[in-house]
């Protein structure tokens, strides 16, 4: 259940299977990043998944250097499932200018996505992102796992990030 201003409400039916993700995820230790065109960094990361009850989740994901602290990578957006089935798309737009709509299926607990469309600003800088790959996997332990590879105009896909979150109370 969510709160809004004035009354909890409750998870859209279409979005059960999806009920483990929501709330608030931070990680606990740093992320890697890496990609071949640019040099390797940790990160930290706070993931926040809600509703209304709309059949929709709104996501923020805020990075952070793990060094200093400072705000890097933003993303934004709405997550939807196929009704009657283990469809999943993402609707995402990032800070850096890049907009994308991944879609994938959910098993149980993991969930795989793809890039169907990106689009981005007119003065985005090169090389371009072409695809994005992203898995998110809630761990025995409890623990939220996400993995992401993409593709720019000159690499072929390849993991850019990796980070393991628990879930803040």
């Amino acid at each position: 259940m969510a709160s809004t201003e004035n009354h909890t409400v409750e998870l859209n039916m279409g979005l059960l299977p999806l009920e483990w993700l929501l709330g608030t995820w931070e990680s606990d230790e740093p992320g890697e990043g890496c990609f071949p065109s640019i040099k390797p960094f940790r990160y930290m990361e706070t993931l926040s998944f809600s509703h209304v009850g709309q059949p929709v989740i709104n996501f923020m994901f805020n990075a952070f250097h793990a060094e200093t602290k400072k705000p890097m990578h933003r993303e934004c957006g709405f997550i939807r499932m196929q009704p009657g089935t283990n469809r999943v798309a993402f609707i995402i737009a990032q800070n850096s200018g890049l907009v994308e709509i991944e879609e994938g299926e959910l098993t149980a607990q993991r969930l795989e996505l793809q890039s169907q469309a990106v689009a981005r600003t007119s003065f985005a800088k090169e090389p371009h992102v072409q695809q994005i790959c992203r898995v998110f996997q809630l761990r025995p332990d409890g623990k939220l796992e996400q993995t992401v590879s993409m593709a720019t105009d000159n690499k072929p896909p390849t993991q850019h990030l990796h980070i393991v979150y628990c879930r803040a109370f």
